[in-house]
């Protein structure tokens, strides 16, 4: 049987906590766009700690061949703050604590629906 988006990006947020990722949160935001279904948001602590993450989902979409990286964009000077990675259903947040607190995406997004 095929996992849904929504299994997915539970599995991923999963891998996020596995990996030390903080206040992991998935949303599913299908019914309030067209360009994604499921955000996964987390916050990390260091650009090695959110390289090691993107890791973790590369390793995720090469063993379960369902999914690809479409871009990966880096809001800040450094590219600390805010890493996103696109992989057309679900995009992934790796944020900063400051960032986090600054952009609040879970209040942007607070008509989604909570699934982690």
């Amino acid at each position: 049987m095929d996992k849904s988006i929504n299994e997915m990006a539970l599995e991923i947020g999963q891998i996020m906590e596995d990996g030390k990722g903080i206040d992991v949160k998935v949303i599913d935001v299908s019914k309030l766009n067209s360009w994604t279904d499921c955000f996964v948001i987390v916050t990390v602590t260091s650009t090695a700690h959110w390289q090691g993450l993107y890791k973790q989902i590369k390793d995720y979409i090469k063993d379960n061949d369902v999914l690809q990286i479409h871009q990966t964009h880096t809001k800040s000077s450094q590219g600390e703050d805010w890493n996103l990675v696109d992989l057309g259903p679900i995009v992934v947040h790796l944020m900063s604590d400051q960032a986090r607190e600054f952009y609040d995406l879970e209040k942007l997004w607070h008509a989604g629906e909570i699934l982690k």
